[in-house]
C-alpha cells in the first residue's frame, strides 16, 4: 500500500515536472560529458592496448646509420630485453600511374620466413610477398585505399637512385602507424604517404645494406629499467651510427595517441564541475520554493504524527528522483556520443578495430557526482523543512519586512513606469537569489565561450605554421647531407621559383639534470621560406654560436635566455658542444632549437651541407616539377605544404564542428534550465501580484514584462561573469591540452563572446515565453481567491 508522504511525492513530482525536466537535463549534460570524454578515452586506450598486446608492438626503437646482423646476438644478451628484430627502413619517391603528383613511401623490410615478430601488421587483404620475391609489397590500408589501388597494382618506386616496378601483394595496418605522419609533415596524408612493406633480400638490395640493418625494435621483459636497456643500446650502437634509441613515448604514432587520449581526459576533469555547480544552484532554488508554499502541508504532516526525519527524506526523495532522471539520461546519451566519436577517433587513428567498453568506474563516478549535487542542493530546503513547528507551519509566513533606502529614492528619482520598478525592486529585495540566476546563466555563457576558442585557436596554428613560419609550397628532403651546391641544383628544375636550403639534426639537450631530446634546425639569415618567427610576427635569425628554443622547450629544461646548455648531436660527428641560449621563441607544432646554417657547419667542422630544400613553384609547371622529382637520386621524401594545409583544415574544421555542436546544445540545455526555474519560481511567488495588475487595468504585455524582464536583465547582467569565467576556462584547458607535439593558443576573438551571448540570450527568451503563455492563460478570479 502507497504511504500518503509517497502518493504526495509522486504528486509533486508530476505537478513539477517541467521543472524537474529542466534541472535534469542540465544534470544530464554533466553526466553525458563524463561519459563521452572517458568513454572515448577508455575506448582509445583499451583497443590501443588490445592492438599493441596481439601485434607484439616493441617497447624500445632505434635507428642506425649502418649496423652489421652480427650486433643481434649482443644486443638480445642486454639484461631485460625479450626480443630483437632488426630491419631496413628507408624513404623513396614514388610514381602511381594515373597521378601527376609525385608519393613517398616508408619502405620496411619483413623477415625472409613470414611476417615479423614484433610490430607485427594485420592483414587486411592479399598476402605476404612470396618468399624470394623482388618486387612485391604489402602497402598500408589507408594509403591503398586513398589512391584506389588493389591487389595485383603496381608503381615505380625511386629505391636509392634506381626505379623499381612494385607489385602489390596485399594490404595491412600497423601498430606502428596508428596515427601515419611522414617525417617533417604537418598532418597525415594518405594519398602521398604510404607504408611499403618488402622482402628483406629485395630491401638489402635495392639499398645496398648487405647483412646489415639501420632499425631496430626491442621487446622488454615486465619491471626492467627501461632507461638502462637504452643506454646499454646505445653503447652498442655508438659506432655504427645509432641516433639514440627512445621508448614508445616517443614514438610518433604513439606519443600522438597519447596527447588526444589526455585531451579527453581533462575534458571530463574540467567542464562537469559547471554543469553539476549549477544543478546545485537549480534543486536548491526549486526546492526552496517548494518547502515555503508547502508550509501548512508540512504542520498538517507533522501534527498527524510524520517525524522531521521522514519530512526531510521526502523532500531529498524528491531532489533524489530528479537527479536519478538526470543521470538515466546522461548515461544514454553520453554512452551513445561516446560510441559514435570513438568510431571516428577509430578510424581516424588506422585502428584495424574497436574495443568500445564503458568502465564501471565511469557509471559510478558520473552517478554518484551527479546525485550528490542533487541532494546537496536539496538539503537545506529539507533540513529547515524538518525544523519547521507544527504550530508555526500551520500560520501565514510572516510578511517580508521593507523599509526605504537610499537605493529606493534614487530609483524613484528615476521616476520609471511601475513594471521597471517592480523589476528592479525584486532584485533589490531578493540579491541572493537574483546573483545565483545570474551566476547560473554566466555559466552557460562560460561554458559555450570555453568550447569555441578552438576555432580561432586552429585558426592561428594554421596561419603561424603554414603562412608565418613555413612559406614554401615544397619540402625535398634528401637521405644524406649533401654539398649546399645541391640548392642550385634543385633551382634548375622547371618550375622552381626560389630554393633555400636548411638543416635537420637529432640532439639531445643537456640543461644539469634535465635533458629533452628534438631536433635542431639550422637555417641560412635573411631566408625568405622557412623562417623563425617570434611572439610579433617578425622574422628573426638566430644569431652565429647561439641557439633559440621554443618557449616550452626552454621551460621544460628550465633555462632563460643567456643560460648555456649541452648539445649532444645524434648523428653526424656526434660530439658534445655546449651552445648560449639567445633567445625562446613561440611554436604551437613540435618544439624546436633553431641556429644558423653556417654556425652548425662550424660546429661539424665541415663544408656547407643541406638536408632539406624548400621551393616555391610555378602552378604552370606544377605536372613538370613533380615529373622532375620522381627521378632525383638522393631525393628520400617530399611535403607538399599546400595539401598539408588542405589536410589540415579538413581535419579540424570536421572535429571542430562535431564538438561546437555537441556544447552548444549543452549550453543551451543550461540556459533553458536556469530561466525556465527562475521564471516559474517568480511566477508562483508572484502570481497574485501580476493577477492584481490586470485587474487595475494593466495589458498582459506590461504584466508579462515584469515577469520575463527580470529573467531577461539579470541574463544580460550576467554576459561580462560568463566572458570572464569562459575565459578562464578555456585557458584552463588550454593548457591542460598542452604537449610535446603541439600546443593550443588560447585566442579570444571577439565574435566568440558574441556567439556565446546570443544563444543564450536567445534560449532565455524561448524559456521566458514558455513561461509567458502560462502566465496569460491564468485564471485571475482564482488566483486572486488563494495566496499562492
Amino acid at each position: 500500500m502507497i504511504r500518503a508522504l509517497e502518493r504526495k511525492l509522486l504528486r509533486d513530482l508530476l505537478r513539477l515536472w517541467p521543472q524537474a525536466l529542466a534541472i535534469a537535463l542540465v544534470l544530464a549534460c554533466g553526466v553525458t560529458v563524463i561519459q563521452m570524454s572517458f568513454g572515448m578515452s577508455s575506448a582509445l586506450d583499451d583497443t590501443r592496448a588490445a592492438y599493441y598486446e596481439r601485434s607484439r608492438f616493441a617497447h624500445v626503437f632505434v635507428q642506425a646509420r649502418r649496423a652489421p646482423r652480427s650486433l643481434l646476438p649482443e644486443i638480445g644478451a642486454i639484461p631485460g630485453v625479450q626480443a630483437a628484430e632488426a630491419r631496413i627502413s628507408a624513404q623513396a619517391m614514388l610514381d602511381i600511374p594515373g597521378r601527376t603528383e609525385a608519393a613517398v613511401g616508408q619502405i620496411l623490410s619483413l623477415p625472409e620466413a613470414g611476417p615479423p615478430r614484433l610490430n607485427v601488421p594485420i592483414l587486411r587483404s592479399g598476402d605476404w610477398p612470396a618468399p624470394g620475391s623482388t618486387d612485391g609489397v604489402v602497402v598500408n590500408q589507408p594509403f591503398a585505399t586513398a589512391n584506389g589501388l588493389t591487389i595485383g597494382d603496381g608503381f615505380y618506386a625511386n629505391l636509392d637512385g634506381r626505379k623499381r616496378w612494385l607489385t602489390i601483394t596485399g594490404t595491412a595496418l600497423s601498430p606502428e602507424f596508428i596515427y601515419t605522419i611522414g617525417p617533417g609533415a604537418l598532418m597525415p596524408d594518405d594519398t602521398r604517404y604510404g607504408i611499403l612493406w618488402m622482402s628483406d633480400p629485395a630491401a638489402s638490395a635495392a639499398f645496398d645494406m648487405g647483412d646489415a640493418f639501420n632499425d631496430l625494435s626491442l621487446t622488454l621483459t615486465r619491471g626492467v629499467d627501461e632507461d638502462a636497456v637504452i643506454d646499454r643500446l646505445d653503447a652498442a650502437l655508438e659506432p655504427y651510427g645509432g641516433l639514440g634509441a627512445y621508448g614508445r613515448d616517443l614514438q610518433l604514432s604513439n606519443a600522438f595517441l597519447d596527447a588526444e587520449i589526455t585531451q579527453l581526459k581533462s575534458m571530463a576533469l574540467i567542464l562537469p564541475p559547471v554543469f553539476l555547480g549549477i544543478t546545485v544552484f537549480l534543486v536548491n532554488m526549486v526546492i526552496g520554493r517548494i518547502v515555503a508554499l508547502e508550509r501548512s502541508e508540512i504542520g498538517l504532516l507533522k501534527a498527524v504524527g510524520y517525524g522531521d526525519a521522514e519530512v526531510s527524506l521526502h523532500y531529498m526523495a524528491l531532489s533524489g528522483l530528479i537527479g536519478i532522471a538526470g543521470v538515466g539520461i546522461g548515461w544514454g546519451a553520453g554512452g551513445l556520443l561516446a560510441r559514435q566519436l570513438a568510431q571516428l577517433y577509430a578510424t581516424f587513428f588506422d585502428f584495424p578495430y574497436l574495443i568500445y567498453r564503458m568502465p564501471p568506474e565511469t557509471y559510478a563516478i558520473s552517478g554518484g557526482a551527479a546525485l550528490l549535487a542533487t541532494l546537496a542542493g536539496a538539503l537545506q530546503s529539507a533540513l529547515r523543512a524538518a525544523r519547521l513547528p507544527p504550530a508555526i507551519a500551520m500560520a501565514p509566513p510572516a510578511p517580508p519586512r521593507f523599509h526605504r533606502t537610499a537605493l529606493d529614492r534614487a530609483l524613484a528619482a528615476l521616476r520609471l513606469s511601475q513594471p521597471r520598478m517592480m523589476i528592479l525592486r525584486s532584485l533589490i529585495r531578493w540579491p541572493l537569489r537574483a546573483g545565483l540566476t545570474a551566476l547560473g546563466l554566466a555559466l552557460a555563457v562560460s561554458v559555450l565561450v570555453a568550447s569555441s576558442f578552438f576555432a580561432g585557436s586552429l585558426d592561428e596554428i594554421m596561419d603561424s605554421a603554414f603562412y608565418q613560419s613555413n612559406r614554401q609550397d615544397a619540402m625535398l628532403l634528401f637521405s644524406d647531407d649533401l654539398p649546399r651546391s645541391t640548392v642550385e641544383q634543385v633551382r634548375r628544375l622547371p618550375g622552381v621559383l626560389q630554393a633555400e636550403p636548411q638543416q635537420y639534426a637529432p640532439v639531445l639537450l643537456r640543461h644539469g639534470h634535465l635533458s629533452k631530446r628534438t631536433a635542431i634546425e639550422s637555417r641560412p639569415a635573411g631566408v625568405d621560406l622557412s623562417r623563425i618567427v617570434d611572439a610579433d610576427g617578425r622574422a628573426i635569425d638566430a644569431p652565429p654560436g647561439g641557439i633559440f628554443l621554443a618557449e616550452r622547450l626552454a621551460g621544460q629544461l628550465g633555462v632563460r635566455v643567456g643560460d648555456r646548455l649541452q648539445a649532444e648531436f645524434l648523428s653526424g660527428t656526434r660530439e658534445t658542444v655546449t651552445l648560449a641560449v639567445a633567445g625562446t621563441v613561440t611554436q604551437y607544432l613540435g618544439m624546436g632549437a633553431f641556429m644558423d646554417i653556417d654556425s652548425f657547419d662550424a660546429l661539424h667542422r665541415r663544408s656547407p651541407r643541406a638536408t632539406v630544400v624548400n621551393v616555391t613553384l610555378d602552378p604552370a609547371l606544377h605536372d613538370a616539377f613533380h615529373a622532375a622529382i620522381k627521378e632525383i637520386p638522393k631525393l628520400g621524401s617530399a611535403i607538399f605544404m599546400t595539401e598539408n594545409r588542405r589536410s589540415f583544415e579538413a581535419t579540424i574544421e570536421q572535429n571542430v564542428l562535431i564538438m561546437s555542436t555537441i556544447y552548444a546544445v549543452l549550453g543551451v540545455l543550461i540556459t533553458v534550465g536556469v530561466a525556465y526555474n527562475s521564471a516559474r519560481v517568480q511566477l508562483s511567488e508572484r502570481a497574485r501580484e501580476l493577477a492584481s495588475l490586470r485587474i487595475l487595468g494593466f495589458t498582459r504585455s506590461e504584466v508579462g514584462g515584469v515577469l520575463t524582464g527580470e529573467v531577461l536583465l539579470l541574463a544580460l547582467l550576467a554576459q561580462p561573469l560568463g566572458w570572464a569565467l569562459g575565459a578562464a576556462i578555456a585557458r584552463a584547458m588550454s593548457e591542460a591540452f598542452a604537449s610535446d607535439l603541439y600546443t593550443i593558443p588560447l585566442v579570444l576573438d571577439p565574435s566568440i563572446f558574441a556567439y556565446a551571448s546570443l544563444i543564450v540570450l536567445g534560449a532565455t527568451a524561448a524559456s521566458l515565453l514558455v513561461v509567458r503563455r502560462r502566465l496569460d492563460r491564468l485564471d485571475l478570479i482564482s488566483v486572486m481567491k488563494t495566496r499562492e
